[in-house]
């Protein structure tokens, strides 16, 4: 597995795609892989989901859609990386940069950037194949890297004001 037949794999094909289009065509395109391909994908995955593990990304997660659960953030890290390698490597570097995005999943006309069970499928695929269990490699540490996020607005606005302008609180 390369990374970039890692990013085919997770990138979603277009904007407007559903997560349940979007995890139905990872479940279609991981069944062809043999058992080491799905170990090796499974690992890339949880290591870029690692690198999203920031309290700037979950600040951003709380801009757009008030997200407050470890749950919710490791749904919104996996939308984030369907986005695919260039918009993945700019929102870790500089999660502001959301702002930017103009077509947003929604949901009762809220944006509701969340893949459920994304990070999962590779897993239940091994396991159903071999009866055993991958490696469990955790999507993050037990706390978020860096500093946690203020909620008051004004810090926020001045901290992510792109995604401030774009989803007002």
């Amino acid at each position: 597995m390369t990374e970039q037949q890692f990013w085919q794999l997770v990138t979603r094909d277009y904007a407007e795609q559903s997560s349940e289009q979007i995890v139905h065509q990872l479940e279609q395109s991981l069944t062809l892989l043999d058992n080491d391909s799905l170990k090796a994908f499974d690992k890339m995955f949880g290591q870029q989901l690692r690198r999203s593990y920031t309290w700037s990304i979950w600040g951003a997660a709380y801009i757009i859609t008030g997200c407050d659960s470890d749950y919710a953030f490791a749904e919104f890290r996996c939308f984030i990386l369907s986005l695919g390698k260039d918009w993945y490597d700019k929102i870790v570097a500089d999660p502001d940069s959301l702002g930017e995005l103009t077509d947003w999943p929604t949901k009762d006309n809220y944006a509701y950037p969340f893949i459920e069970d994304f990070d999962l499928i590779a897993g239940k695929l091994y396991e159903d194949r071999s009866g055993q269990e991958l490696p469990f490699v955790p999507s993050g540490t037990k706390t978020p890297a860096g500093k946690k996020f203020s909620t008051k607005p004004k810090v926020l606005k001045q901290t992510y004001p792109k995604l401030s302008a774009r989803f007002p609180f």
